[in-house]
């Protein structure tokens, strides 16, 4: 099975915002020491989300769909653009960026077990729990946009009592996304439907 990339470039992909449940997310270790992110992969052709979803959760970290609970996903498909450095010009079709449907899981027990073996070629080598805004100061600057995004709408479904939790003193540094800069104070989250 293949990728599926649309007619705009756009390579379809799911994004998993993993919680302990306490307010903390899990964040991965790219293999080699290649930078920090959430867990996402690419829908395959004859894949609905929700099956890429499930697939790219075990194959990346060693879950099943019995260690989570489904919390929320965003609304709409979230899309970034890659620097023209990491386009691939000389593979067709021609994918210029990511599209993605971003999923709110809670793990189902404290004591569930990541495993990093499950392919040849694993995408993480270490893991942490991090506080809930950490992840978009520590993502490839060109994701930043698409993980503030994701955040925002899906903070009040991982913070139910509470609503969005508080930004962090260093929010309004200006992270930097792709010569553009985040805006200084986040828009209000959307709550999903």
């Amino acid at each position: 099975m293949s990728d599926v990339i649309d007619q705009d470039g756009f390579r379809a992909n799911v994004g998993i915002v993993l919680t302990d449940g306490a307010g903390q997310l899990f964040l991965g270790r790219r293999a080699g020491g290649k930078g920090w992110q959430f867990p996402q992969g690419g829908v395959r052709r004859g894949e609905s989300p929700e099956e890429s979803l499930y697939r790219e959760l075990h194959e990346e970290i060693g879950l099943t769909a019995d260690d989570v609970q489904m919390v929320g996903q965003t609304t709409r498909w979230l899309r970034y653009r890659l620097p023209k450095r990491y386009v691939r010009r000389d593979k067709l079709p021609l994918c210029i960026g990511q599209k993605q449907r971003w999923f709110l899981l809670k793990l189902a027990r404290p004591d569930t077990g990541f495993r990093f073996d499950t392919t040849g070629e694993p995408e993480f080598d270490r893991w942490r729990w991090v506080d809930y805004w950490q992840p978009v100061r520590e993502v490839i600057y060109f994701k930043r946009p698409v993980y503030v995004r994701a955040l925002q709408e899906l903070a009040p479904l991982a913070h139910p009592g509470g609503g969005v939790p508080p930004y962090p003193d260093w929010w309004g540094t200006r992270l930097r996304a792709g010569g553009r800069s985040t805006p200084d104070a986040p828009a209000r989250a959307a709550v999903p439907t």
